[in-house]
């Protein structure tokens, strides 16, 4: 009883704190940070500017696991208290008049500030960013985890003179004192804290301006000088493209990209500086493969949808990312072609239809919906709405909605009021069918897309006769000849390979698309079954995917000739998760043979890429083919055990998952048992909840 009462008192607390901000608005905050890389740890003070509407007696902020060293309220000390969640003034304040708070404070971030590689040799990896999504910046800054609290935020950021700091904002001043360098940022519209965002390490840049005259900035690691064009091919482009299709002046005073190690998503939309994974960082051959064009899309296009106009609630991030996804959909369609954009809303609807069909559908208004729900679901709605009133009317309620609710907070209602007024039609139908219902009208959809494309309408013919006959009756040929379309080829290819005539497959690897060679090379099972020097062909294309998937199945197929096809693709790494060199070094030690005198030498490098210096992707693919074809050195168990309580979800589990494995093999628990004594605490501690 005592504990629910516990509980119920702070549940109050909260919600008094938060009905009574409602009284209160911060307009300005000007940041000073200063960061201790090796400690994981920053000292900071804010200064807030607020105004009070209405006579109140508190005022808070959300603000994690710090420690205040002063906090003044009009430059006089004030009582406070800190909850460990928050920190809370409890003083009488005047509505009508306006205040400013300086809090000082220290905080050792769990989350959101992230201190890469300080403890290795290399100092061109060492690296701090922020990652913010969402309320956490509260864990680095005072600050507001509702994001609603729209503030105009000013950020110094003192650090080693030795590296470049981005932030948000317009670069005012750098200050160099000793060995240290305060860079400035200045804001002049305000925003929510979430998007509070900066990123510090050895960095150099590239200089772009659009056709309105905004300064881009995109950012690259010195040893990246090559990768840049392919890395930010088009962003121009991209950026011209958006501001003149969503027909409202891009908000913010610059634009900045900037890359980092192991970041927890593909990017981040942080205002006016967009922080993405370094594994989109490639060379010219990649990027067919796996390029940053759609991230580098979605994440500008959360300049609008998100950053000027932001959700008011979870209940309505549909109009955040249904929009970013719609809009980098539309930036595609615009760089590569109708054929792409309408074969990619074929692939997510299809997505989308699977999920329902296992009971998995969600509601866009569902504030616990998917990723899936969110993004693709959003922009099919979005593009179904478009058809549904026009382009004249959407584009006119896009502006209209834009300009409104700029530098504010909105609700999918006052969207759909937007759009209604803009198109003079009843939406209400719409409403339902996309936005409230858990699915989707899944056979209008395919019949839009089938009056869009000729080849998805080809495509529907043939699913069409498969289900009415056996797949050996089918024409391939016919339905092969009688399109152009790269995408419908390749999806035959995808689906259909092995029912499908000799006389086309000569044909692809006669031919010299690359998207067509690469769609068969993945769809092959056994080598042996097609044309060896046709196939051997495919180990030329400048593809990683292509040349990845045709030096396993050739090596597997022929082992006479594994010396050979070992030799044509010894300096190729691949993408940055090294995924040609990691494979290629298993098989080189696996060849009976093969430069016997540098097996060692090979394991070494292969085992040496689970170490933390590596990106969690290398990292990953190392412990998987060691896993499955060698085993681990004590120095890989010790790797792994660090992985455990690795920052990024989706590796950590990985890791904990393969841990897990290993600990059910008696001997690997006993080795792993004889390091406890070498691992941090927080690694010795899974391992023994697991062994208990």
């Amino acid at each position: 009883m005592k504990q629910l009462i516990t509980v119920l008192f702070l549940f109050q607390s909260v919600f008094v704190l938060t009905q009574r901000q409602d009284k209160v608005n911060f307009i300005h905050g000007e940041a000073q940070i200063v960061p201790f890389a090796r400690e994981g740890r920053l000292e900071g003070s804010v200064i807030y500017k607020f105004e009070v509407f209405q006579d109140v007696d508190s005022v808070f902020l959300d603000a994690r696991n710090m420690e205040f060293t002063s906090v003044r309220l009009n430059d006089r000390i004030v009582k406070y208290s800190n909850s460990g969640n928050t920190v809370s003034l409890k003083k009488k304040l005047k509505g009508g008049k306006s205040y400013k708070l300086k809090l000082d404070y220290t905080a050792g971030p769990k989350q959101t500030v992230y201190f890469m590689n300080w403890n290795d040799d290399n100092p061109n990896n060492d690296q701090i960013w922020t990652q913010g999504q969402g309320k956490y910046t509260s864990y680095w800054l005072p600050s507001f985890d509702d994001m609603t609290e729209k503030v105009e935020f000013d950020l110094n950021i003192t650090f080693d003179k030795n590296y470049e700091i981005i932030a948000n904002g317009k670069l005012v001043a750098i200050q160099e004192k000793d060995s240290l360098k305060t860079w400035s940022f200045d804001m002049k519209d305000p925003m929510s804290s979430y998007l509070l965002a900066f990123a510090i390490g050895i960095y150099e840049k590239q200089q772009l301006t659009s056709a309105n005259g905004t300064p881009i900035k995109n950012y690259f690691y010195p040893k990246d000088s090559e990768r840049v064009e392919p890395t930010y091919r088009y962003t121009k482009e991209i950026f011209d493209f958006l501001e003149e299709e969503i027909g409202v002046a891009y908000p913010w005073q610059n634009y900045k990209q900037v890359p980092v190690h192991d970041f927890l998503y593909a990017g981040m939309e942080n205002t006016g500086c967009t922080i993405f994974s370094d594994a989109y960082v490639i060379d010219s051959v990649a990027f067919m493969d796996k390029n940053y064009v759609n991230v580098n899309a979605h994440e500008l296009a959360h300049q609008w949808f998100g950053n000027l106009v932001t959700e008011k609630s979870g209940s309505h991030h549909w109009l955040h990312e249904g929009f970013a996804t719609y809009y980098a959909y539309l930036t595609e369609k615009e760089l590569f072609g109708e054929e792409h954009f309408y074969w990619k809303l074929f692939e997510t609807l299809t997505a989308l239809q699977n999920s329902i069909e296992k009971g998995q559908g969600q509601s866009l208004l569902d504030p616990r919906a998917s990723s899936l729900t969110f993004y693709e679901k959003g922009a099919w709605a979005i593009f179904m709405l478009r058809d549904r009133i026009g382009d004249v009317a959407f584009k006119k309620g896009i502006q209209s909605y834009l300009e409104k609710y700029a530098f504010a907070n909105v609700t999918v209602p006052k969207f759909i009021q937007e759009m209604e007024k803009s198109s003079g039609a009843d939406l209400s139908h719409y409403v339902k069918v996309w936005l409230e219902d858990t699915a989707l009208p899944f056979k209008v959809a395919q019949e839009k897309l089938a009056e869009k494309s000729e080849s998805l309408k080809s495509l529907f013919a043939l699913q069409a006769a498969l289900k009415s006959q056996e797949s050996g009756d089918i024409d391939y040929t016919s339905y092969w000849n009688g399109t152009n379309s790269i995408q419908l080829k390749k999806y035959m290819l995808q689906n259909f390979l092995r029912t499908m005539p000799e006389e086309i497959i000569d044909r692809v690897l006669d031919s010299n698309t690359l998207e067509l060679r690469q769609a068969l090379a993945l769809s092959i099972q056994d080598a042996k079954d097609y044309p060896k020097k046709k196939l051997e062909t495919l180990l030329n294309d400048e593809s990683y995917v292509t040349l990845e998937n045709t030096l396993l199945k050739l090596w597997m197929a022929y082992p006479e000739e594994r010396n050979s096809y070992l030799e044509k693709t010894k300096e190729t790494i691949g993408f940055p998760n090294k995924n040609v060199r990691i494979m290629w070094l298993t098989l080189a030690i696996l060849t009976e043979g093969y430069e016997g005198r540098n097996t060692k030498l090979y394991f070494d490098e292969l085992s040496g890429y689970t170490a933390p210096e590596y990106s969690f992707e290398v990292r990953q693919g190392a412990f998987q083919y060691l896993n499955e074809a060698f085993g681990f050195k004590d120095s890989n168990l010790l790797d792994l055990a660090e992985a455990t309580t690795h920052h990024s979800w989706q590796f950590k589990k990985f890791s904990r998952n393969l841990m897990v494995e290993l600990l059910r093999d008696q001997v690997y628990k006993e080795r792993i048992m004889s390091l406890l004594g070498k691992l941090k605490p927080e690694e010795r501690r899974y391992i023994e909840s697991k062994v208990k």
